[in-house]
């Protein structure tokens, strides 16, 4: 064995025990995080996360720009799409890059799929996604006219110069896990006709590489780090599913490599050469992935029964499906995502439709309700931001402040009011730049009028926010307003929910100016007699309209597709979740140049912000903002909290639900006592129901959805990152929605409804155990037919309790005009150029399993 090989096995082994060593530590200090105060980042499950250091990893220490560096991973296995934390120690002030430079003292981070067959338990620098950006520093290639800078390990990759004016070209290959090569030079021969950080595998679009990761003054850094499974990059592959003799499915592995830098590359005064060059690459410090095989993996000739409705339980279910096809007579259940609304009224009307899932009963006459609803899941939704520090370059400014320019700020509150100001599009930079904003009183920058830029300008933020954000001068139109997905859902709902709630809210909707003088666009309000379409806006509603029919001139007078209106200029995303991936990775959906050379002619999209320099905020699932580490604001509750998206904080809201108009259905209304008198509750909890009709003559469809209930309610309410646990971003349904969860499954099963409405109560003390389902969830035998339903703990149907009605006064009707109705063919248009040019993030499909 080479020595350079026993070397890199002994730091292997002292890192694995070390590592193994760290992981136990923090597994077994796991602590669930507090309810209310400040915002938070949604940390993935730390029962796997590992600290790695630079004096055990890197051989050439005494060369090492940050010998000190220790870099703590959040998560390592069970891992899919998502995001991990990534914090350090050990740093020094970072520089930040330059359009020459690519900064001084800072981190770059990727994702690698192979082992070096050199140097065993070690990355492959040929399998690294890296180079997409093309920034100085952060190429996938160098030149220098001093060959003699050139490392002898990168020589096999170099074309050398051949002349003062032609340097040596050094660019590492990308070796993808397809099988397929990238070289830009073969044979130390360059090809000028490939671009190595462009090419079938990555691009600036797709690439997940962060190229610059600063540390404050103190040396300690952190940033989110988004993982990419072979659906978002086949040329990574990892968590591509391998199936071994015994039947066992697993992922492949990748790893996770960060690079520290310093503050010259050898040869050159700064940093402007490739992190995969040999000099810089030697000191890289490296983390094993271990990812849970993708897709769907359930025994050949599994039934597969449909399920449509809310995303909200998607992210549990990947999780539950194996669990449940799995088992003896198991079967593959499949989300088809669709408007809730859409589901329970289509399972209302028809026995053998799928079984819904929702957070809200059928419209309409309770009494018309033929539908059992059975609690499986607690989420909700969470205001999502990646929105770094960049300080005013004059004024007030404390020089602690400047020095931790370009690090993420980290804590926000959101008030009903400032949520209205977003989604009603009253920020001046909310609109298309160019176009006439006089209605909400901006005519130029000399005179700006009285409403703030964005939510980072705000009076009214600034004066409920911690101070440093008054010191910044953030500039984009992704925090003038919030991504949202397009189309109905009960989430929308929600949130217009908890606006409407709000008497400060409502007001501003109404046209009455907030205290700094700001008003509400026009074209949103829901007052009829200042609203420019005659109609105002009917609120509260299951969708996020766009209803300012503002448009910014043609940029090619010849083509109208040119024109720029609101969907244009802020368009939508494909859902909760994709929401949550775009505020991970920084991507405000902001709008490029006009391209007339394109087939056909369209505007191009700008490049996502990498950390440093993003600013995005994003309504996001609680369970998405958990699955990708985001930063979630603090929302004020109606006991006048500021409040984040916990365990805890979820759990509160649900014991704080009041019963609906559905006796079996309950939900958070803001307006009522019980919300008003829950301090710790999160606003925005939604209780996930899962319903269907008893009268299906198919017994075997009964038992599938019974048994997909029993299980959801019991064995799939253990948190965890395993297969069959509950994730991260879910709290665990209470016992007494267990009980009534296994009651409704009962009555599907045997295809009697219960004589009594079975509720979802907050507490409750009666074991049920489902006969014949094969989970258990309790230690009694008792069958739930034989349960009166009327008796069980928490039961709306025993108590009488009816939900109080929200205090926002009726509005009008919706407006008969305004952007949406012309503008959802440009949109539309417009996301499938964006879909072909950006094949990555989750890739959300109407079929989630």
């Amino acid at each position: 064995m080479k020595a350079s090989s026993r070397r890199a096995l002994t730091r292997g082994l002292r890192t694995a025990i070390a590592s193994v060593a760290v992981g136990l530590i923090v597994g077994s200090g796991v602590a669930l995080a507090g309810s209310a105060g400040v915002s938070s980042s949604a940390m993935a499950d730390s029962s796997s996360a590992i600290t790695v250091a630079a004096r055990d990893q890197d051989v050439t220490i005494d060369t090492a720009p940050l010998p000190d560096l220790e870099v703590t991973v959040s998560q390592t296995k069970d891992l899919l799409a998502q995001g991990v934390a990534i914090s350090w120690t050990g740093g020094k002030k970072s520089g930040a890059p330059t359009s020459q430079t690519g900064g001084s003292d800072f981190l770059q981070i990727m994702q690698c799929w192979g082992d070096d067959p050199e140097n065993p338990g070690q990355p492959d620098r040929t399998t690294c996604q890296y180079g997409g950006f093309g920034t100085p520093g952060a190429r996938r290639s160098s030149q220098t006219l001093d060959e003699t800078t050139v490392a002898p390990e990168d020589a096999q990759w170099t074309s050398p110069k051949s002349g003062p004016f032609n340097p040596a070209y050094t660019s590492v290959p990308f070796r993808s896990s397809t099988g397929k090569t990238i070289a830009a030079v073969s044979d130390r021969v360059r090809d000028e006709s490939v671009d190595p950080g462009n090419t079938e595998f990555f691009t600036k679009y797709t690439t997940n590489e962060v190229p610059w990761a600063g540390s404050a003054t103190n040396g300690t850094g952190s940033v989110n780090f988004f993982l990419q499974t072979d659906i978002q990059a086949p040329g990574l592959g990892c968590g591509r599913p391998s199936t071994a003799a015994d039947g066992a499915v697993t992922g492949q592995s990748c790893w996770l490599v960060v690079i520290p830098r310093g503050t010259a590359d050898p040869g050159e005064q700064a940093i402007v050469k490739s992190g995969l060059d040999f000099e810089a690459w030697k000191h890289r410090l490296a983390v094993k992935l271990d990812f849970l095989p993708t897709g769907v993996h359930c025994p050949l000739g599994t039934t597969e029964r449909q399920l449509a409705g809310s995303e909200f339980a998607a992210d549990a279910m990947r999780s539950w499906q194996p669990a449940l096809c799995g088992k003896q007579g198991g079967s593959t259940y499949t989300l088809i995502a669709q408007a809730e609304s859409d589901a329970v009224t289509a399972a209302n009307q028809d026995a053998n439709a799928p079984l819904a899932l929702t957070t809200r009963a059928v419209d309409g006459d309770p009494a018309a309700d033929k539908l059992v609803y059975a609690p499986v899941a607690v989420s909700g939704l969470s205001i999502a931001f990646s929105i770094d520090r960049a300080p005013r370059a004059a004024g007030d400014v404390p020089a602690d402040a400047v020095e931790r320019s370009r690090l993420p700020l980290t804590d926000m509150k959101l008030t009903p009011r400032l949520v209205a100001k977003m989604l009603s599009f009253s920020y001046v930079d909310s609109l298309p730049d160019g176009a006439d904003k006089s209605h909400i009183g901006y005519h130029s920058p000399a005179d700006a009028g009285p409403n703030a830029r964005n939510l980072t300008r705000d009076p009214e933020f600034l004066a409920i926010n911690d101070p440093e954000w008054a010191y910044q001068s953030i500039v984009a139109a992704s925090v003038g307003d919030a991504l949202v997905p397009f189309g109905r859902s009960d989430g929308a709902r929600a949130v217009w929910d908890y606006v409407m709630s709000d008497e400060k809210a409502r007001a501003f909707l109404d046209g009455q100016p907030d205290e700094w003088g700001m008003k509400v666009n026009p074209w949103a309000s829901t007052n009829a007699a200042i609203n420019p379409s005659g109609t105002g806006l009917t609120l509260p509603r299951d969708d996020f309209p766009r209803p300012d029919p503002i448009e910014r001139a043609a940029a090619d007078p010849s083509n109208t597709s040119s024109t720029v209106n609101l969907v244009a200029y802020r368009p939508y995303t494909s859902s909760f979740d994709g929401s949550g991936v775009r505020v991970l990775q920084g991507d405000g959906q902001i709008l490029g140049g006009w391209d007339p050379v394109a087939t056909p002619p369209r505007f191009s999209k700008q490049t996502r912000r990498v950390p440093g320099d993003r600013a995005v905020v994003g309504i996001t699932d609680t369970a998405a903002a958990a699955k990708y580490t985001v930063y979630t604001a603090a929302l004020l509750n109606p006991a006048g909290q500021y409040v984040v998206s916990t365990t805890e904080s979820m759990t509160a809201a649900t014991a704080a639900m009041t019963v609906t108009s559905q006796s079996q259905v309950y939900a958070f209304d803001p307006a009522s006592e019980r919300a008003k008198g829950a301090p710790g509750a999160y606003p925005l909890t939604l209780p996930v129901y899962a319903a269907s009709r008893v009268d299906s003559t198919q017994q075997d469809r009964r038992t599938a959805y019974a048994d997909f209930i029993d299980y959801a309610a019991t064995a799939g309410q253990v948190v965890g990152t395993a297969e069959g646990q509950l994730p991260a971003g879910y709290a665990p349904i209470p016992e007494g929605w267990r009980d009534a969860a296994l009651v409704a499954a009962e009555s599907i099963r045997s295809g009697k409804r219960a004589a009594t409405a079975v509720g979802g109560g907050t507490t409750g003390a009666t074991s049920i155990s489902s006969s014949g389902s094969g989970y258990s969830g309790s230690t009694s035998s008792l069958a739930a037919s034989s349960v009166d339903p009327a008796s069980v703990a928490g039961n709306p149907a025993a108590t009488g309790e009816v939900a109080g009605v929200l205090t926002g006064k009726p509005t009008p009707d919706d407006p008969k005009n305004g952007a949406i109705a012309a503008a959802v063919p440009a949109a539309i248009g417009s996301g499938f150029a964006c879909s072909l040019a950006l094949p990555l993030m989750t890739r959300l499909r109407r079929r989630f399993l």
